[in-house]
């Protein structure tokens, strides 16, 4: 009779090396893009909120100030740019959704 124990750890290595190379970067990929989802959401909520309570023109910091102040009460904690770049583009939708 013939020992299949090499043959079967040999599929079994090479079953668990496919699930290490594919599997855990696409759940750990998934979980950064339902992460930045989430955040994403919150700065459009802070954006508006923000629009509603420093209501005029020239605001802007106090607005910023209060959608950073948000996110950190959250527990959110992204650099500037990061923030910047999600805040402009949170202002900027909500501009076009308001025109229409």
């Amino acid at each position: 009779m013939v020992d299949l124990t090499p043959i079967i750890t040999a599929v079994l290595t090479l079953i668990i090396s496919l699930i290490s190379a594919f599997l855990i970067p696409y759940i750990k990929a998934k979980t950064t893009d339902e992460q930045f989802n989430t955040i994403k959401l919150w700065v459009q909520v802070a954006v508006q909120a923000a629009e509603m309570l420093y209501v005029g023109s020239g605001r802007g910091e106090e607005k910023k100030k209060y959608v950073v102040d948000f996110l950190n009460s959250k527990g959110f904690t992204l650099n500037t740019e990061e923030i910047d770049n999600l805040i402009e583009s949170a202002v900027l939708e909500l501009k076009q959704s308001q025109m229409k």
